[in-house]
């Protein structure tokens, strides 16, 4: 068996790629896919990805692009998932913030910075003719540290997957002001340039797995309920998650890595527009 680690959150994207591990569709091909879940996001996993300690990433797209073009040596083998991801500005529920105006110059919380949550906080201020320079932040680590920073009040606003963050807004923890989609298909596959050049077959048996699961995902008979038991989520709340998703089973388009770069550059976060060859594995 062919040892392959791989990183994720522990979020219902990453569902399918659980369900073939237990399975055993990965184990079919002689591949023992480890998974481990990392709450921290994507500056963790880019950082896992560059120090070589795990093989393949399911990654916000902005993200590992940044950290690519900083010289992370890895590329994004795949497209994930095919749809924007929908970030909720969420503030404490006992706040006194109800609008997006009224956290323009506040303290952000961030799980790390080169994070989703990092980067989004910048595509939100521009998208509201806000000074990006005047963008400040808390790091939070994870979902509890927001959940602690906000009602400390050490941060004033945390951007989060929407859903995810649904049972907080429910308990009465976030209160959500609004959504910001990102402007490309959310997340991404990313593989070490170690793991490319030494295992492409066990790579292509990875993808090929991962595919077959994704494009049946949807009609799985009562996914949405095994879904909201899996994640403690409303029903009704999985079943519109779903509705907005698409899963993707090529790599991101050149147009699509075009315009992440291009707004990373405008908004000053990274230094230059590389040449898709550079961050794109097997282009399309």
């Amino acid at each position: 068996m062919k040892n392959v680690d791989i990183v994720g959150v522990p979020e219902h994207f990453n569902f399918p790629w659980h369900l073939a591990i237990e399975e055993g569709a990965f184990g079919a091909r002689g591949i023992n896919l480890k998974w481990t879940d990392i709450p921290e996001g994507t500056g963790k996993m880019a950082q896992l990805l560059k120090d070589n300690e795990t093989d393949l990433a399911i990654i916000l797209t902005e993200g590992i692009v940044k950290s690519i073009s900083e010289g992370n040596p890895s590329k994004i083998v795949q497209e994930y998932i095919a749809t924007p991801l929908l970030w909720g500005i969420h503030v404490a529920a006992k706040s006194n913030y109800k609008t997006l105006a009224d956290i323009k110059n506040k303290t952000g919380a961030i799980s790390r910075y080169g994070s989703g949550s990092h980067l989004m906080a910048y595509v939100n201020a521009q998208n509201q003719g806000w000074d990006t320079q005047e963008l400040k932040f808390e790091v939070i680590d994870n979902l509890n540290g927001a959940v602690a920073s906000l009602t400390e009040g050490k941060a004033d606003y945390f951007m989060w997957e929407r859903f995810t963050t649904k049972p907080l807004v429910d308990q009465g923890v976030f209160r959500r002001i609004t959504d910001c989609p990102t402007p490309w298909p959310c997340f991404v596959i990313a593989a070490t340039d170690k793991f490319i050049t030494e295992n492409p077959g066990t790579l292509k048996h990875v993808l090929d797995v991962i595919n077959i699961y994704t494009s049946d995902f949807k009609r799985i008979p009562s996914i949405d309920r095994t879904l909201a038991n899996t994640y403690n989520q409303q029903l009704e709340d999985i079943k519109h998650w779903l509705s907005l998703t698409e899963w993707g089973q090529n790599n991101i388009s050149k147009k699509n890595l075009e315009l992440v770069q291009n707004t990373l550059k405008d908004l000053k976060l990274i230094e230059k527009v590389s040449p898709s060859m550079e961050i794109l594995y097997k282009e399309t």
